[in-house]
């Protein structure tokens, strides 16, 4: 299936001017899908997909501080599925849900889908990707994101009561973009080059700037050793990113980094040019202000990655036979 890339059709906040184009199942309503949408939404046409019902419109908040709110009609993944035969076949679906509920929201689509269609995917760790890459049968592209995205959280105390309850929501943003990053994609198995080149063109017009890469799974665990470190111990601290540059962290961090270097080695994996504690290190301070997205979904009370960010470490240590108790005592200490 070949892709067109998108061109600009529209003024931010409205939605495509034309509906030629096939469009983008964009699936999962956390920061980093909704800021997908709100961002593709004024070049090409696209169908967010939740679980809840949504306004038709994402309010973003963008990296200079600004409020935009853009024009989208939101599906729930239900509705969407029982009212199929009324829209376009997607050309591309972007499942950008949690490394836990990705599966199932494709196991629900498949009917839905061509078998060709090909998908993008833009989870955490290093768990799922392989797993779908081996089981679809169209086209599987993956995609590592420095991105900085979250969801608002409530503010402690009272909300207000009566009309201003509904202004009160609509003050808060659904998405905030917290920091621009880069994306890379490609494909594990290296046959999709041409796509790849498509869907990051297509990204990159709608201002997520993105490369297509030959080196996928480097770019993938490179990603993991940093959420390995950063996501657990601020999750299960109670802390922001850049509480972890304090002395007392140094040790544990330290232990970590020097599993996940002999790790990284026996997978094939080539640690960064300044090597993993600098990298590590400088997105600690580069985030120090952001909550990491396992605290978010700590403080939620959502379910968290740990599996998908911590298990595929400990688990190439068994198979290389190589010692990890500072990545096991973190996998048992952070929450599940």
């Amino acid at each position: 299936m070949t892709l067109t890339a998108g061109t600009p059709r529209c003024i931010e906040g409205q939605g495509p001017a034309s509906s030629d184009d096939a469009p983008w199942l964009i699936v999962g309503a956390g920061a980093l899908g909704q800021l997908f949408a709100a961002s593709l939404a004024a070049f090409r046409p696209v169908i967010p997909l939740g679980k809840h019902p949504a306004q038709p419109a994402i309010r973003l908040r963008k990296v200079d501080g600004r409020d935009v709110e853009i024009a989208l009609a939101r599906e729930r993944l239900k509705d969407w599925i029982a009212k199929r035969g009324e829209y376009s076949v997607p050309a591309l679906v972007v499942l950008a849900t949690k490394s836990h509920d990705t599966r199932a929201a494709l196991d629900a689509l498949t009917p839905s889908l061509a078998p060709t269609t090909p998908l993008l995917l833009l989870q955490n760790g290093f768990q799922v990707q392989p797993r779908i890459s081996e089981h679809w049968t169209g086209p599987v592209l993956c995609a590592s994101t420095t991105e900085a995205a979250y969801r608002p959280m409530p503010e402690p105390g009272p909300e207000p009561e009566g009309d201003s309850h509904s202004d009160f929501h609509l003050s808060r943003p659904d998405v905030v973009h917290a920091a621009a990053g880069e994306t890379w994609i490609g494909d594990l198995a290296g046959r999709h080059a041409a796509l790849a080149t498509v869907v990051a063109d297509d990204l990159s017009q709608a201002g997520i700037a993105a490369t297509a890469c030959a080196d996928i799974r480097q770019r993938l665990w490179q990603k993991l050793a940093i959420n390995a470190v950063i996501n657990p111990l601020t999750a299960s601290h109670g802390v922001r990113n850049g509480e972890l540059a304090r002395a007392e962290f140094r040790p544990r961090i330290e232990a970590l980094i020097s599993e996940i270097d002999r790790i990284m080695r026996a997978e094939g994996i080539k640690p960064p040019a300044a090597g993993w504690q600098a990298l590590i290190d400088g997105v600690i301070e580069a985030t120090a202000t952001n909550r990491s997205s396992m605290l978010q979904d700590v403080l939620a009370g959502r379910p968290t990655e740990r599996d998908a960010i911590l298990w595929p470490l400990i688990d190439a240590g068994l198979r290389h036979e190589l010692a990890t108790p500072a990545l096991t005592e973190l996998y048992r200490a952070t929450p599940a």
